[in-house]
């Protein structure tokens, strides 16, 4: 049996009728169609890589090291504070920056992007940025299928989160949640790069213990896990993004201060529909075509989000738009991926096989044949998979394409 067949079977059950389900592919690849059918030029002009996003990660880097040291000193109660506030603050900071990492837009150089995802998992004690962006690609691709987006909640978590005191749990233990998941849901062979990754994180880690001693350690682990919970304001946007606050709509999208702190990770449509806009620019999409956006649902404060999650008993995991596999979709999609490597070079993940333009989704260079599309005023439509698998990754890997030329 399949790992695809295993999570269907889970999912044929009473419990799994919770779930949002839909028959229609994911919305951004038709709304990325009708975006540039109509404002072309001016979006492509946004592609591209900033380097800002480096100096933001060795700067927020370089003052975790130096509260490391500072607080050495300090007593328990002094160091767990700081590991809430100043720690837990810092290292969501770096996860999302790792978001950013993830589609190699820091660099023009992909290298240079995955050295710079090191730099910045220095620091959350934790190797994570090497599968977090295997994880994260597939995410885009497979966005709401069991058994390819890791970040849907299972089954057995939205039938056990119920309640004040599970949510509190589950929030607590978030990252170790979003963590063993993939493990479970969508195994993937160890590489080199997970090597690489374990090797300097686990040695920084080795010299802070020997030279400051184990109050470092668990200042900085008490923000990566507390950071990386719902028990943090900055952990809001873990739900906000994807859990259904309005019926119909599968993504959305924050407008708040917050964002300053987080790459803009809120922009979340916008960066669904064109993953290959630096996270400086993703406000310029917004005004070139604000009619794609505006009268879409959206968040203006995670702390709500977080509020709703806690004290609403009609929210919970499975509050998430799921998309049943069709007649071996999930399988033929995954072997699409696995034997034809479908990931342009912007997306393309340590142990896949490289972009084979022969037998992918060729490269048309253009959008002449994208037919122009009125703009919704709800994001009602979205793009139907094909009875092949590679249709539905077309505008993915087309996006790949145009990113080349960056």
């Amino acid at each position: 049996m399949t790992m695809n067949s295993a999570v269907n079977l889970m999912l044929d059950t009473p419990e799994a009728e919770r779930f949002t389900w839909v028959n229609s592919g994911e919305p951004h690849a038709m709304r990325r169609r009708e975006i540039l059918s109509k404002y072309g030029d001016k979006v492509r002009k946004l592609y591209g890589y900033d380097h800002s996003t480096a100096w933001q990660v060795v700067g927020v880097v370089l003052l975790q090291i130096y509260m490391s040291w500072l607080v050495k000193d300090w007593s328990w109660w002094a160091v767990a504070l700081a590991g809430y506030a100043i720690s837990g603050t810092a290292n969501q900071n770096l996860f999302t920056a790792q978001h950013e990492i993830s589609h190699f837009l820091a660099f023009r150089t992909p290298v240079y992007n995955k050295v710079l995802a090191l730099v910045s998992n220095f620091v959350l004690v934790i190797p994570v940025c090497v599968k977090f962006r295997e994880y994260h690609h597939d995410h885009h691709l497979f966005l709401g299928m069991d058994g390819g987006d890791v970040d849907l909640p299972t089954v057995w978590e939205s039938t056990r989160v119920t309640g004040l005191a599970g949510k509190l749990a589950w929030g607590l233990v978030y990252l170790a949640v979003y963590g063993i998941r993939p493990l479970l849901v969508r195994p993937k062979l160890p590489t080199r790069a997970d090597a690489v990754n374990w090797a300097t994180t686990l040695a920084f880690d080795a010299a802070v213990l020997y030279f400051w001693g184990l109050k470092p350690v668990v200042y900085l682990l008490s923000g990566a896990l507390l950071g990386g919970s719902l028990l943090h304001p900055m952990g809001g946007h873990l739900l906000a993004e994807h859990y259904t606050f309005e019926k119909g709509q599968e993504t959305y999208s924050y407008y708040g201060p917050m964002n300053a702190l987080t790459y803009n990770v809120g922009y979340h449509n916008e960066h669904h529909d064109f993953p290959q806009i630096p996270h400086t620019r993703l406000h310029k999409l917004r005004q070139i075509a604000p009619e794609f956006y505006e009268n879409m649902y959206q968040h203006h404060s995670w702390c709500w989000v977080l509020w709703q999650f806690f004290a609403d008993s009609t929210v919970g995991p499975w509050r998430r738009v799921h998309r049943r596999a069709r007649d071996g979709q999930a399988d033929a999609n995954e072997r699409f991926l696995q034997s034809n490597g479908v990931y342009a070079s912007w997306v393309r993940s340590p142990g896949q096989a490289k972009f084979n333009k022969d037998a992918a989704v060729p490269c048309s260079g253009s959008e002449s044949d994208d037919a122009p599309a009125t703009p919704p005023a709800k994001p009602a439509s979205h793009a139907r998979f094909g009875s092949d698998a590679s249709s539905a990754f077309a505008d993915d890997v087309q996006s790949g394409c145009e990113s080349k030329g960056r």
